[in-house]
């Protein structure tokens, strides 16, 4: 039976030479069939366009990795998201304001993973700049405790 997939998961074995054995030249050739498979079924699901932008490789596996880095998702995408989300949020009295302020500490999170630290007098700020009018009370009293403690 044939493992298809062999040239994925193993590396390229050496060429065989004249000292080679007889298994070792058996191996290299159903790893040499299982590569080229892996290279004509990997390449018939990439579209031509793309294909035309990828450096031309004999090995299904580094052709692979050639593909995800070069098409790997930047974390600048996943930052401006997360930044847009945080920036744009504003309490709409639909939920709690205590799921809206963990939802701005959840965001805070995901860009200290992404190595942008938000400072957590800033969610504070953001959270209480972003309440309804009806908020106002929490906000003075805030201000005014902030206030105090800087004395």
């Amino acid at each position: 039976m044939m493992d298809l997939d062999m040239a994925l998961r193993e590396d390229e074995p050496p060429k065989p030479t004249n000292e080679s054995t007889e298994a070792m030249r058996a191996h290299y050739a159903k790893w040499e069939i299982s590569n080229s498979l892996s290279l004509i079924s990997i390449k018939r699901f990439i579209a031509e366009h793309i294909l035309g932008g990828i450096p031309e490789s004999n090995n299904a596996k580094e052709f692979l990795v050639v593909v995800a880095n070069r098409y790997q998702t930047p974390n600048n995408a996943e930052t401006r998201h997360f930044m847009d989300e945080l920036m744009n949020m504003r309490y709409d009295d639909m939920k709690g304001v205590r799921e809206y302020i963990l939802k701005m500490v959840h965001l805070q999170t995901r860009l200290k993973a992404l190595d942008i630290p938000i400072p957590d007098k800033f969610i504070v700020h953001q959270a209480l700049n972003t309440l309804l009018f009806s908020f106002s009370q929490i906000k003075i009293a805030y201000n005014t405790l902030n206030q105090s403690w800087e004395y």
